[in-house]
């Protein structure tokens, strides 16, 4: 990876660059309304969860809740990311977060009421991921409008963020609250979290696609242009490696009883420890602002992932497979703030929407499909085969991959080719 020449204090910068908050006021807004909204939904997700357990009792249809969250989010993520290069996207954000706010209000008035019934709790979840799949392309389109190109690195670097401290602080938070006070008051909660957002989203200034024709937008010619741009098409293929090859999260309830002696408290160890090294990569992100070459950054990121996972794979003492899940999450931001960096710089405006939209659909169902590839395959052998051999797969399909795509390792963020 080549790096860019800079002055003396970027070069010593090790933690994430804050320039993009301190420069634009409507990014600084949007920043903090997506951190208090993400801990808020944190904290419904894990709210949901323990109702559902409490009025059924079933672990089943606790796992049903993932499933109708993901479906609505995979069937909209395309179609949300035509939306958003069709209309103004403030105005699609402000729907999307106001839907958002509704449904939380809804489960906290049902709470309230004593109105506990699974179908409705199901049915919440499902139009929150609707909510969610129209809302998130047009927020990440937003950013290049708001950013010069040279803060977008920084920008992703934030955001990723964002997502990671939700994901750790709201349902530690949620159950918390649900403790002490209940339900209702966890949903309350969350919803008046999304006046943060929708305040953010108010404040921005009118935003609708900078079309090149009059053509309207549709999902095939998202895919279409995808299909002709190889290097942006690489960012996606590259990332499904790591999703569906090495992808250890449903064996944690296995290794944490196997190999390590544990319980659930184990095994909710074993989860949050990617997400802690996630965390820390955008933290110490600072260093990359250094770094042109963003495909030869996605590869590394990517082979570091698996590597890291084959390490997590051989180890049979409980910190050094934190450590080793730690560095993966670590790997994982690196890669995700490339490959957003890329997207949003690389792909012309009007095309921005779609590709986020395929974006969620990637990330929400590749994960998935690497669940279902790591359990099948430690059924057949062993987790231990499942995960260590998962991971150096990944690692050979990078280095095969980065022989075949020259175009996508020469990449140059100063001269961004899609």
């Amino acid at each position: 990876m080549t790096a860019v020449g800079s002055p003396q204090e970027e070069k010593r910068r090790i933690f994430a660059d804050l320039t993009p908050l301190r420069a634009s006021a409507d990014y600084r807004r949007l920043w903090f309304g997506n951190t208090v909204s993400w801990v808020g939904q944190g904290m419904t997700a894990l709210a949901i969860s323990l109702q559902v357990y409490d009025i059924t009792g079933s672990a089943f249809s606790v796992g049903l809740v993932g499933l109708f969250s993901l479906v609505p989010l995979v069937v909209f993520g395309l179609y949300g990311g035509a939306i958003a290069d069709t209309v103004d996207r403030r105005a699609l954000g402000l729907a999307g977060a106001t839907g958002s706010a509704v449904l939380s209000a809804a489960l906290a008035t049902a709470a309230f009421a004593g109105f506990h019934r699974v179908w409705f709790l199901y049915a919440i979840v499902g139009l929150q991921a609707v909510c969610a799949a129209l809302n998130s392309p047009a927020r990440s389109a937003m950013i290049p409008r708001l950013l010069p190109p040279e803060q977008l690195r920084a920008a992703n670097a934030l955001n990723s963020m964002v997502m990671t401290f939700g994901t750790l602080v709201g349902p530690s938070l949620g159950g918390v609250i649900v403790g002490l006070a209940g339900y209702q008051i966890a949903y309350l909660i969350d919803a008046l979290a999304f006046s943060a957002s929708l305040y953010a989203m108010w404040r921005l200034p009118s935003m609708p696609p900078e079309r090149t024709g009059a053509r309207k937008a549709s999902v095939l010619d998202g895919l279409r242009f995808l299909g002709t741009r190889p290097n942006l098409r690489a960012t996606f293929v590259s990332d499904l490696f790591a999703m569906i090859l090495a992808q250890p999260k449903a064996l944690f309830p296995a290794v944490a009883a196997l190999w390590f002696g544990g319980d659930a408290k184990t095994t909710g160890l074993l989860v949050a420890a990617p997400a802690f090294g996630a965390l820390l990569g955008g933290v110490v992100s600072g260093w990359q602002s250094r770094i042109r070459h963003h495909g030869q950054a996605i590869l590394v990121a990517v082979a570091a992932w698996g590597l890291a996972i084959a390490a997590f794979g051989l180890s049979r003492n409980l910190w050094i497979g934190l450590l080793c899940l730690a560095a993966a999450g670590y790997a994982d931001t690196s890669s995700m703030i490339f490959r957003n960096t890329m997207m949003q710089v690389a792909a012309p405006d009007e095309m921005r929407g779609r590709l986020q939209g395929v974006f969620i659909v990637v990330v929400a169902g590749g994960p998935r499909l690497g669940d279902f590839v790591a359990g099948s395959v430690a059924d057949l052998t062993s987790p231990a085969v499942a995960i260590t051999g998962g991971g150096l797969l990944c690692v050979l399909a990078v280095g095969v991959f980065a022989l075949y795509a020259r175009g996508f390792r020469r990449y140059d963020a100063l001269d961004p080719t899609p």
